[in-house]
């Protein structure tokens, strides 16, 4: 994610601000120019200010907090970008609904930053109405005896859900230490389920289909069976050495979402660290010294990636440990692992060059 200044005084500010602490400017991201822009009141509304002044309205999710998206002032479509794929979403008639919505939105609009970075296809229902993106954000039922029935988080053709409970910080935990998982995030979760929807927009002709089966496996494989097999006998025994996550290894299709999730953590970490000027240098240990000094959204190659991602998530691990935290990224990149990353890196390249045509 970029750093950002504030157009009028110059003041940092960053992607989640609505207003610069400095000045007092309201603040909104603009997806056609990918920044975030200081605002002045105007007949219409709002305008961006100089040198990119632009006619623009809030977001329709603008109130209480929960997006800070701007839309060109004359769209047809009240919604910014990202939330006009919402189909059902949480409540905000209580204090709990609210901040669920506030925060999966704010998970919803970094990974939308991401799909519109690498200018990747994003149809939606409106488009495509069997296939195309849409998010439900759902919540758990009760049923007759009072018993919570927890709502799914899942892909199908198309279709996003997400249980919004897990918004909550002592649900997510929860589940996350009931799983055995690592690491658990609505971010990690939005950006593990629209792998599987981009496996469908992306692996079609038959040489690119092969070379996804050769390094993933045939998505064809029962996976009903598959996953009763994981939750049954657990990973192979040498899982590390060929899949990303304990998870990646019940299926091919979950193997190549993982991919894909891990593929935006590293790649919108690495821009972070870029834009704050992050670099490693240890002394004696020269082989963990790293400096970000490329694009990591228009890297040629998956490796490229990686060798500023070890040193750098090693330095993150290691802080996050002197303050009594989990590490950050506790997985291990094997060159199997790095492969699926190339493979991956090389769709979203060649999708954003046909997107340019």
């Amino acid at each position: 994610m970029r750093l950002y200044a504030c157009g009028k005084c110059g003041n940092p500010i960053h992607f989640d601000n609505r207003s610069c602490i400095a000045c007092g400017s309201q603040l909104g991201f603009s997806t056609d120019t990918l920044t975030m822009h200081a605002l002045e009141p105007s007949e219409t509304g709002w305008r961006t200010i100089a040198p990119h002044a632009q006619e623009v309205a809030f977001c329709a999710n603008a109130g209480d907090d929960i997006c800070n998206w701007l839309v060109p002032s004359g769209d047809n479509n009240a919604y910014c970008v990202a939330c006009r794929y919402n189909r059902i979403v949480p409540v905000t008639d209580n204090p709990e609904g609210l901040a669920r919505w506030q925060r999966i939105g704010q998970a919803q609009r970094h990974l939308f930053y991401s799909l519109l970075r690498w200018k990747l296809p994003i149809p939606g229902r409106d488009v495509d109405p069997q296939g195309g993106l849409v998010f439900d954000f759902l919540a758990d039922e009760v049923d007759a005896n009072g018993n919570v029935i927890p709502a799914m988080t899942g892909h199908e053709d198309g279709l996003i859900s997400l249980r919004a409970a897990e918004a909550n910080d002592e649900v997510r935990e929860s589940v996350r230490v009931s799983m055995g998982e690592p690491y658990r995030t609505l971010l990690g979760h939005l950006r593990h389920e629209i792998g599987h929807f981009y496996w469908a927009q992306l692996v079609r002709d038959e040489a690119t289909l092969a070379r996804a089966r050769a390094l993933f496996g045939d998505e064809r494989e029962d996976y009903a069976a598959a996953l009763q097999r994981n939750y049954e006998q657990g990973p192979p025994a040498d899982w590390q050495s060929r899949f990303i996550s304990t998870y990646a290894s019940c299926h091919p299709a979950e193997d190549f979402a993982e991919c894909w999730a891990h593929f935006f953590h590293i790649v919108d970490t690495l821009e972070t660290a870029r834009a704050f000027g992050l670099s490693t240098d240890p002394r004696r240990h020269g082989d963990m010294a790293t400096e970000v000094d490329f694009d990591p959204y228009r890297a040629s190659d998956a490796q490229t990636l990686i060798d500023a991602w070890i040193p750098l998530s090693v330095a993150l691990n290691s802080l996050q440990r002197s303050m009594g935290q989990a590490d950050s990224y506790p997985f291990v990149l094997s060159p199997p692992v790095v492969e699926k990353l190339d493979f991956i890196n090389g769709l979203i390249r060649q999708s954003a060059v046909g997107n340019r045509q």
